[in-house]
């Protein structure tokens, strides 16, 4: 009997030694097999504690990224310029065309293509208007214009003080129009305007240039004297419309038709006019005048462009001036882009066809 339960206790250890090794073995597989998920659970709960410290780290890098001032968009002013207008003939039209498609194609994210236009004299050929309701206002300017939504910002040039550029009294006419047009500009004979980072300088060329014969050039000196004292704009452009330097057939001041010694004639009054208030005290200077269109290498610390060609070209004489390109095969307008401290310049023709382009940095 003692013998019999002795054996039978021996092999319920047995039995139960079997199962407890089964169930070890299968135990040890079910790890095995399940290794795998364990590891990737350990590697993720490894990687969870790195991803943990990540998401924390990320967290801190929140928090800092929090306390950072987001990146500050782009400063971004376009405008197209473009002068000697005035004639309502097809030549305007079709660089009115160009330039509407143009601005188009340039809007973006930062803004408009073009958010203006400079329009730089010789409004009205050939002898300015004669009254605010002059029928040319709607001839040779809103209809050519007519597709386009910006305002022009307007200055006077020599024709339109007449065919002697004497006639003082059409001028008021062009200033009052302002009052008619949501897209005509011109609150005075000068004035300036303020878009973002650039301030833009409307100059009455004209009346510095007959100052001999009719004196004073309407207080414009002292004028520019309190602007430069208080200007704090990156950018400082000026518009007229007679060219302090061109190759065109009116030539440099100074020395205007290659006349030189007679002040009238030569635009000797203009020379000492823009050395005293333009020359290194604006980044730039875009003027008309001549019919056709330069890009002039910079003297006296300023950047001067000739775009004339709004409506009809005339022949470069060869002045001598330096160049970084010219033409008068065509006529044409110039963009501008002024992106922070970077201004481009761009040419187009009367079909939009790009030309030339410039670049300049601050």
């Amino acid at each position: 009997l003692v013998f019999l339960l002795s054996c039978t206790s021996s092999k319920q250890e047995f039995d139960s030694s079997v199962s407890s090794d089964g169930a070890s073995s299968d135990m040890v597989e079910a790890e095995s097999g399940d290794g795998g998920d364990e590891e990737t659970e350990t590697d993720e709960s490894a990687d969870g504690d790195a991803i943990d410290d990540e998401e924390s780290d990320a967290g801190d890098d929140g928090e800092d990224s929090a306390e950072e001032e987001e990146p500050v968009p782009p400063t971004v002013v376009r405008f197209v310029a473009l002068g000697d207008g005035g004639e309502g003939n097809e030549a305007q039209y079709a660089v009115a065309d160009a330039m509407k498609a143009l601005c188009e194609a340039k809007t973006d994210e930062h803004g408009p293509g073009c958010e203006f236009a400079l329009y730089l004299g010789d409004n009205f050929y050939n002898e300015g208007v004669e009254s605010v309701d002059d029928p040319q206002f709607e001839s040779k300017f809103e209809l050519p214009y007519a597709d386009i939504s910006f305002p022009f910002y307007v200055v006077l040039g020599n024709h339109d003080y007449g065919v002697t550029s004497l006639d003082i009294f059409r001028a008021p006419y062009q200033v009052e129009y302002s009052d008619r047009s949501a897209k005509w500009i011109m609150p005075n004979e000068f004035y300036t305007k303020r878009h973002e980072h650039a301030l833009f300088v409307g100059l009455d060329t004209n009346a510095i240039m007959v100052e001999d014969i009719i004196p004073g050039d309407h207080g414009q000196a002292d004028w520019l004297r309190g602007i430069h004292s208080t200007n704090d704009a990156m950018w400082t452009i000026g518009f007229g419309h007679h060219p302090y330097i061109s190759n065109g057939r009116h030539g440099n001041a100074g020395t205007y038709e290659g006349i030189p010694f007679i002040p009238v004639v030569s635009g000797e009054t203009v020379k000492d006019f823009f050395e005293d208030h333009i020359c290194g005290k604006v980044d730039l200077y875009i003027s008309g005048h001549d019919h056709n269109r330069q890009w002039l290498n910079p003297t006296c610390g300023t950047e001067f462009i000739v775009s004339g060609a709004a409506s009809k070209t005339t022949d470069l004489e060869g002045r001598g001036t330096p160049t970084f390109w010219e033409d008068d095969s065509t006529e044409g307008f110039l963009w501008v882009e002024l992106r922070d401290n970077v201004m481009v310049g761009e040419f187009y023709d009367r079909n939009g066809t790009f030309e030339y382009t410039h670049t300049v940095t601050k």
